[in-house]
């Protein structure tokens, strides 16, 4: 994996409602090779703090959810995107 591939499975692990599905999806690791990288990729404290957040989450993994949609949609995201600043 390129060190690009690397921080976006760093980033998608830490996000809440991205499902370990998901990485495996795009980039082929399982939720135990997903746990191996990011033990050896973030320091020790940083770690434990990921696995103390992701461990019995329901949003990570896909049969446990109890939403059917995936993404949050702000109220005013419509009015925000349709600027012109943009």
């Amino acid at each position: 994996m390129t060190e690009r591939d690397i921080n976006r499975v760093i980033e998608m692990a830490w996000e809440d409602r991205t499902p370990f599905d998901a990485i495996f999806f795009q980039f082929g690791l399982t939720e135990k090779e997903v746990i191996q990288l990011m033990r050896a990729e973030l320091k020790l404290n940083s770690w434990k703090r990921w696995r103390k957040r992701v461990q019995g989450r329901n949003t990570k993994h896909v049969a446990k959810r109890d939403f059917l949609v995936g993404r949050h949609k702000c109220s005013r995201q419509r009015s925000i995107s349709q600027n012109k600043v943009t």
